[in-house]
């Protein structure tokens, strides 16, 4: 009798064979989820010093970026080498950079912060290119030094040690630093002696929205906690008590002041006047003293005349 042909067995690769066999190993697990597969590790290399060296550069540039930015805007404005294309910083600032003046200003401020932090908290050190791994954590914009522009330099210091405390030793947020001198501030509170109506000398200081203002008269509209808001001859502006002088003049030579101030403003407000005329205007507006020449009032005068 013939016997019944084999059937025969279907070939498998070893492939398939490993798969069952995996896959049988982990059916018998209790845990399936608990079975080992081994991961094959891509090794990283480490830097090498020159990558190292490159490395710490580029970080450094990108640290001091609002620094050098501020130097540079300094430079342009004391050498006025905008003058062949614009006749002002501000009107370069704006159509060079989209800057408006105080942006720019709040840049050359911050780079001088960045400076006294620098010179007063490293100055035994030889590193003259300080970062934030160096021998001390240093800002790297310029809205976390805006709230120092106004301080003295040792309280610059004193003020960004105790952010970056708050910070965990990280560089502070400008929200940070701001908090931070504002309870400095609380705490030598000086109490604000100057009324409405009286007559002070700005004294600009350190404070870059007060450039050019140095020396000029001013009457205090509003009496704050730790500022005046003050009405100088080219508008109004919020000034900390330090920044303020008084003029101790007698209550007829404010009444005096006053006309004048009133007669600057409404010619400002024409919005039309010429450079000689603002020029005028911003020499009345130094004065050292609380009544025109009769010279000063012809050309005053003669400006209302023209524009009023």
């Amino acid at each position: 009798m013939n016997n019944p042909p084999r059937k025969r067995k279907k070939a498998t690769s070893n492939k398939s064979h490993n798969l069952e066999s995996l896959n049988s190993d982990i059916s018998f697990l209790e845990d399936p989820t608990s079975a080992t597969i081994d991961v094959v590790a891509i090794e990283v290399p480490e830097l090498t010093e020159q990558e190292q060296r490159d490395r710490l550069h580029l970080e450094r540039k990108v640290e001091r970026a609002f620094f050098e930015a501020g130097k540079a805007l300094a430079e342009l404005r004391e050498r006025r080498l905008y003058r062949s294309t614009h006749r002002t910083f501000e009107e370069y600032c704006r159509d060079r950079f989209g800057h408006s003046r105080q942006q720019s200003n709040y840049l050359i401020a911050a780079a001088g912060v960045y400076e006294n932090l620098t010179t007063i908290g490293c100055q035994n050190l030889v590193d003259e290119d300080l970062t934030t791994i160096g021998c001390q954590i240093l800002p790297t914009s310029e809205r976390q030094v805006r709230p120092l522009v106004p301080l003295k330099l040792q309280e610059q210091l004193t003020c960004w040690q105790q952010a970056v405390e708050e910070a965990g030793g990280k560089v502070p947020s400008g929200r940070i630093v701001k908090d931070v001198v504002q309870r400095i501030m609380e705490r030598t509170k000086l109490p604000n002696t100057y009324r409405v109506g009286e007559f002070c000398q700005i004294l600009p200081k350190d404070n870059p929205e007060l450039r050019g203002k140095g020396g000029c008269w001013c009457i205090v509209t509003h009496v704050g906690d730790f500022s005046c808001t003050v009405e100088a001859w080219d508008g109004e502006y919020t000034v900390r008590i330090d920044h303020l002088k008084p003029l101790h003049y007698s209550d007829s030579e404010c009444q005096q002041m006053r006309v004048i101030c009133d007669r600057i403003r409404r010619l400002r407000e024409n919005g039309k006047l010429e450079v000689p005329a603002e020029a005028v205007l911003k020499c009345l507006g130094e004065l050292k003293r609380p009544y025109l020449t009769a010279f000063e009032e012809e050309l005053l005068s003669f400006i209302e005349e023209k524009y009023c």
